[in-house]
């Protein structure tokens, strides 16, 4: 296998100095995700330094590290490693002929980016490269980056942020030839004064873009202005997307049937009729900014097609998870990574649409959304009482506003956290029942789906 990176090329990017030479097949900056091969970045942060685990980085196969402190071993020792990481990533997209993507935007960024690069990876695979996980911000960009291979066709990135001027920096370093935002929404609140500033930072994405780039910006969205206005001095070309008419990528049918929803669509270059495995109105938005990044990007739209039906929920974002009950089986929908008004409801809308013999909401706080996360909270009763949601569980304190709502409308569970949360819905579970999962990340609503599948398996 070709390697990634040489000690050399790592020494020569970053201005340090090698100890040995060495070839690394990966990058990682989390000891325990380190693997056989891999370069180990020890970084050094407010709450540990990564040069505690370089010893446990070695034991489970890395073939170097990258210090700034002595170590005994394979290494490149550099002045500040967080500032190399940074060199790294930004060597690796020199490096490479390869047509980069950014992705942004306040809801559905990580779906999309990972449904972009299944589409692009359909037509050349092994040749199509993405961020993984959520590493989207100042150290998970340039990870991302350091990870892609040299001979790669195509990048996809995911950009993220909760203050102005994050984004800057980032698509400065991701450079991209292509930049997309995929919705607007009032996530990250507490450090905006409203939702056009939140639409101001995301549009920071377009100011990294290369020469004769391609900004890609929602329709439907009441800051399309405003971002196509953010685009305009940066992109060569706007395309816009959404199911409005005058978008340049738009959806002119869909109908949800047993296999997915069935999409007929307009683009620039002609129609397109595909399927989406995945349900969802949100999820026809994002099929279409895929398919817009896609043809600016200079992919096989047909592959594209074919990917998007085969596109699966994703931990935490969608997954779907057979619960096996003694008697019978029950239905987990795993939102629980992460939560904003907008996807709330949205997956709220979606969980009306189960046919199940009951609809259970479980639902985590919202977190970060300042001075109207009361009114954000509240808001959801009618959209859960319109998907005949009940019971329903609510975790958090920040849940307050919204237990309220719903008195007398539904069966209301209000518990302190994610532990309670999983004992209420052990005891009421039952066969044919589907339960959504959503909250912040930081609820730990993740652990309920985790212990939930593998106590029942």
């Amino acid at each position: 296998m070709k390697a990634l990176w040489t000690s050399a090329a790592i020494a020569s990017a970053t201005g340090g100095e090698a100890s040995a030479d060495f070839p690394v097949s990966g990058v990682a900056y989390d000891s325990r995700e380190v693997g056989p091969g891999d370069l180990f970045v020890a970084l050094k942060g407010e709450s540990t330094d990564g040069h505690k685990f370089v010893g446990q980085a070695y034991k489970q196969g890395a073939a170097g590290v990258l210090v700034s402190d002595p170590v005994e071993g394979p290494h490149v020792r550099v002045a500040d490693t967080t500032a190399a990481l940074n060199a790294l990533g930004a060597a690796s997209r020199a490096r490479t002929d390869a047509r980069i993507i950014g992705v942004t935007g306040s809801v559905g960024k990580t779906g999309t980016k990972e449904a972009l690069w299944a589409a692009l990876d359909r037509a050349v695979p092994g040749r199509a490269h993405r961020s993984v996980k959520s590493y989207n911000n100042h150290v998970g960009v340039p990870l991302s980056l350091s990870r892609m291979p040299a001979d790669t066709k195509f990048g996809v990135f995911e950009m993220g942020m909760n203050h102005a001027g994050e984004l800057d920096a980032l698509t400065r370093l991701v450079r991209p030839h292509v930049a997309l935002v995929t919705a607007i929404a009032p996530a990250h609140s507490a450090f905006f004064s409203g939702e056009e500033a939140i639409a101001d930072a995301k549009g920071e994405i377009f100011r990294g873009l290369e020469p004769g780039g391609t900004a890609i910006v929602p329709f439907d969205s009441p800051h399309y202005e405003r971002l196509r206005a953010a685009a305009e001095p940066y992109a060569t070309t706007v395309l816009s997307f959404g199911r409005g008419k005058g978008a340049d990528v738009r959806a002119n049918e869909a109908v949800r049937g047993i296999a997915g929803t069935l999409v007929n669509a307009t683009l620039p270059t002609g129609q397109l009729t595909f399927t989406i495995g995945l349900p969802g109105e949100h999820w026809v938005s994002n099929a279409l900014a895929v398919l817009a990044a896609v043809e600016a990007a200079g992919g096989d739209l047909a592959a594209a097609g074919l990917a998007l039906a085969e596109m699966a929920g994703l931990p935490g974002r969608g997954a779907r998870r057979a619960v096996r009950l003694h008697n019978g089986e029950a239905l987990i929908i795993d939102e629980s990574y992460n939560a904003n008004p907008a996807s709330m409801a949205a997956t709220i809308r979606e969980l009306g649409q189960e046919k199940a013999s009951r609809r259970i909401a479980l639902l985590g706080e919202m977190r970060e959304l300042g001075e109207g996360s009361a009114a954000y909270h509240a808001a959801l009763a009618d959209p859960l009482i319109a998907a005949g949601a009940d019971p329903v569980i609510l975790v958090g304190e920040g849940m307050t506003p919204l237990a309220e709502s719903l008195a007398g409308r539904a069966h209301v569970e209000h518990v302190p956290d994610a532990a309670t949360a999983r004992e209420r819905l052990e005891q009421m579970l039952r066969p044919g029942d589907a339960v959504l999962v959503k909250g912040s990340n930081a609820i730990g609503l993740a652990r309920v789906v985790s212990a939930l599948a593998g106590e029942f398996a």
